[in-house]
């Protein structure tokens, strides 16, 4: 796990998880709007043990939230989760993550547009990539509008400024 000032910041409003916890835990990345909301939705989430924004998805190397919010990295607002399967699956984590934004507007949620905003969830594994795809399926009954969500393979999560 990537400790950064937020992660030690979660680490000290929960308790520090056992070294069996953290060998079990699997991560989830999500892009669904502005990635502080996206966070302070999840962080208090029984099971899950960290939530750190970032980017995600783009070309630039080491984006910056400037870069990013001019929409020329091609990168996308993100949130990494690193959970506990045992205390919640993975697929709870992704029921949370459509109730969490509009699934249905591309490249924007509220007042927040540009590419940057897109919804996308970027697996880790061939298991997360087939969740992925039956639970947008199971999602879509959910909204009067089709799910624009882009499901993806994750490549390099860079952790966000601790500033926007």
């Amino acid at each position: 796990m990537i400790m950064n000032s937020e992660t030690q910041t979660l680490a000290q409003s929960k308790p520090v998880p056992s070294p069996q916890v953290l060998e079990r835990s699997q991560k989830a990345t999500f892009g669904g709007g502005c990635f502080w909301c996206t966070e302070a939705m999840l962080e208090d989430v029984e099971g899950i043990l960290s939530v750190v924004s970032g980017y995600a998805g783009g070309h630039v190397k080491n984006p910056t939230y400037r870069h990013v919010c001019e929409g020329t990295t091609g990168h996308a607002e993100v949130v990494q989760v690193i959970f506990d399967p045992v205390k919640i699956t993975y697929k709870r984590v992704l029921e949370l993550f459509w109730r969490s934004h509009d699934p249905t507007t591309l490249n924007r949620q509220g007042a927040d547009v540009g590419t940057q905003y897109r919804s996308t969830i970027l697996w880790h594994n061939e298991a997360q990539k087939t969740m992925a795809e039956a639970s947008m399926k199971e999602a879509a009954s959910l909204f009067a509008r089709p799910i624009v969500t882009k499901i993806e393979k994750m490549d390099i999560f860079y952790p966000a400024e601790d500033y926007h």
